[in-house]
């Protein structure tokens, strides 16, 4: 074991023995949605390995503590675009993603932010593009809250079935299974809006 794990194997430990573990995933949560650029899976599969008893409990910390981010990103969007929306995205160096993604959201919408919100790329656009458009917010709320519910409470349900080892599987399949899991997204919801138009 190098020094480097052991270490990290260390700060999980004391992480899981505080007591004020849930509100710390909550914050890494929060921080991982807005700037972090590193997954928080690799925190949450080891601690819900270890606390299966509420698994449940941590998955809803770690969803409120990215739809908290989620909203500030939409604040910053529809308030503060032209200073620090800008500086934000031409830091994270985003303006390829960011432009890329205003012709999928001006015509998907909804469709738009539910995939961006389970794919592995930068969440932080679909905030800052609903907020900048004033898609409703409520709307905003519902499509984050089914991305990331589908992705953290889909996590637990994997480590609740399949232990620790869900740790090895993520990390060799963490990219396609993202990919399968939006492209079904995409589909069904686009199937449906499309029943819907014929409907109408």
């Amino acid at each position: 074991m190098t020094a480097t794990s052991t270490a990290t194997r260390r700060w999980l430990e004391r992480l899981n023995g505080s007591r004020h573990m849930l509100w710390l995933l909550a914050l890494f949560s929060f921080l991982e949605t807005i700037i972090v650029p590193v997954p928080i899976e690799l925190v949450l599969i080891p601690l819900m390995a270890l606390n299966r008893h509420r698994i449940w409990r941590i998955a809803t910390v770690v969803t409120a503590g990215c739809l908290a981010a989620s909203l500030l990103g939409y604040g910053v969007g529809m308030v503060l675009y032209q200073s620090v929306g800008t500086w934000f995205i031409d830091t994270m160096g985003m303006q390829s993603a960011y432009q890329a993604y205003q012709g999928f959201f001006d015509q998907y919408g909804f469709i738009a932010i539910l995939t961006l919100g389970i794919l592995p790329i930068p969440f932080q656009v679909a905030m800052i593009t609903a907020g900048l458009s004033g898609y409703p917010i409520a709307l905003f709320v519902l499509a984050a809250l089914i991305a990331r519910g589908i992705r953290y409470y889909g996590l637990a349900w994997l480590v609740k079935r399949f232990g620790p080892e869900v740790e090895r599987m993520w990390r060799r399949h963490a990219l396609v299974t993202s990919l399968v899991a939006g492209l079904v997204v995409l589909g069904v919801a686009l199937g449906m809006r499309w029943l819907a138009k014929i409907v109408m």
